[in-house]
């Protein structure tokens, strides 16, 4: 069972599972301020929920890639959106400062 790392929590979850849901479950957010109201609801089009992750998880799909080519994101900035990310094992998730969390 992978574990998932994030403000100093240890979530157990299932190979498979999506980051935000996994998060979300364990009455954690991936997002920062108004972002925690206003956001897609795990549809990858707002772009609110990028983390900074370190450890197995599912390559990112073009639906993904396409909204980390917009602003303020940017496929550099080395984040990930929890809504379209699959956790395959233990994962270190950091949520970054700013309303879509892009100043890691």
């Amino acid at each position: 069972m992978p574990t998932v790392y994030y403000q100093d929590e240890e979530i157990e979850c299932e190979e498979g599972d999506v980051l935000r849901d996994v998060l979300k479950k364990a009455g954690l957010s991936v997002y920062n301020g108004k972002a925690e109201q206003l956001n897609c609801r795990g549809s990858g089009s707002c772009g609110t929920c990028a983390v900074q992750v370190d450890g197995e998880v599912s390559e990112p799909a073009r639906k993904e890639k396409a909204r980390l080519w917009l602003p303020p994101h940017h496929p550099s900035h080395d984040v990930r959106l929890a809504c379209q990310t699959r956790v395959e094992g233990d994962v270190e998730v950091t949520k970054g400062d700013g309303i879509w969390g892009q100043h890691i």
